[in-house]
């Protein structure tokens, strides 16, 4: 005996991102500002001029990549509870990454789903982690391992909140742009090479194009089925860097950074890619002070470590591979020899 349940749809969650001053936005219904103490401190008091609500209520969290947890999601949690949140009320996530991931975290598990707001203050927020629904938190077994595909109602990107933005932040920023350009589009990535990108009005073109490669990537393969993980370009190694050095030694982007180089160094060895390919790369980074070495202590559990990432299975681990710059490749095929030769390279002489 079989009970069929119908369930086909169409559901549009299409939605625009705007790159420019903050407008004026009233909120029809209750909302939550979600944000940390650094961006409170920052730009509260300018988003809170630029919007207006039934009621608004502002959750403040610790600032860092340690405190993307359990705890953080149950302070956002019991915030909506006590305030009597409902299922039309609404979230918006004011900060870097880590505040929007988090953000659409809660968003995506509250009353089983509300609408949340993306209104990214880092660059690299702005060019990458605000765009495309990925939200989760860190657990003790890695990055991003508890989450949701849960998509934004819009997103707000204004260049202001950059000018406030540390040196280190900009760079972490730069790295996803970088990887952007490496993976999808070898015209801009040429035009970053000769590109200042101190200055607003290039920063802001780099900031467009970058968008619109994810916009591109996100609306051909939203829960990352194929394509878009290749967006993870640099990730699987970085990802065990943030891990080992506890999420305190690197920023996200600079960790990221440091994985494309040992992706490079993987894609040169399978003749992927061309040494003077990667050396463009590295130098690219390196023009915004982001760093391209790191010590691996335990090449055996750097290995190992590996298995814990999202888009590995039991037996093989999935590597996003340049095919010189401006292609990509997505693989399994990887072998062991040629994972720890890499892994080598970067261990302890």
């Amino acid at each position: 005996m079989q009970v069929h349940i119908e369930l086909k749809k169409v559901v549009d969650d299409s939605y625009d991102i705007t790159i420019d001053t903050l407008p004026k936005i009233h909120f029809d219904t209750k909302v939550a500002v979600v944000t940390n103490a650094t961006i409170s401190k920052l730009h509260l008091d300018y988003l809170l001029s630029k919007i207006s609500a039934k009621e608004l209520h502002v959750i403040t969290l610790k600032d860092g990549e340690e405190y993307k947890n359990q705890e953080s999601i149950d302070t956002i949690l019991n915030s909506l509870f006590e305030h009597r949140f409902n299922r039309k009320s609404m979230l918006i996530a004011f900060g870097g990454g880590v505040i929007g991931d988090m953000t659409g975290y809660a968003a995506s598990i509250y009353q089983r789903g509300i609408d949340f707001v993306q209104i990214p203050t880092t660059l690299l927020s702005q060019v990458d982690a605000s765009v495309g629904g990925k939200t989760g938190m860190n657990n003790k077994y890695g990055k991003n391992l508890v989450g949701a595909f849960h998509q934004p109602r819009a997103v707000y990107i204004d260049p202001y909140f950059l000018t406030t933005l540390p040196e280190r932040e900009f760079g972490a920023g730069v790295a996803e742009v970088v990887k952007m350009a490496v993976t999808f589009n070898k015209d801009f990535f040429e035009f970053l090479e000769s590109a200042d990108l101190k200055k607003p009005e290039i920063l802001q073109e780099a900031i467009k194009q970058a968008v619109q490669t994810k916009a591109d990537v996100v609306s051909a393969d939203e829960k990352e089925h194929g394509l878009r993980a290749a967006l993870n370009y640099g990730h699987t190694f970085g990802h065990v860097i943030e891990n080992e050095t506890a999420y305190k030694k690197f920023l996200h982007g600079e960790a990221v950074a440091i994985g494309m180089v040992m992706a490079n160094e993987m894609a040169v060895k399978m003749n992927l890619m061309s040494e003077k390919e990667a050396l463009r790369v590295k130098a690219l980074l390196e023009k915004y002070n982001l760093p391209t070495s790191y010590i691996i202590n335990d090449v055996k559990n750097f290995y190992e470590t590996f298995f814990l990432d999202k888009k590995s299975s039991d037996s093989s681990i999935t590597f996003i591979l340049p095919l010189g710059i401006g292609d990509v490749v997505i693989t399994d095929k990887v072998d062991v020899g040629t994972i720890m030769c890499v892994l080598n390279k970067f261990g302890k002489a």
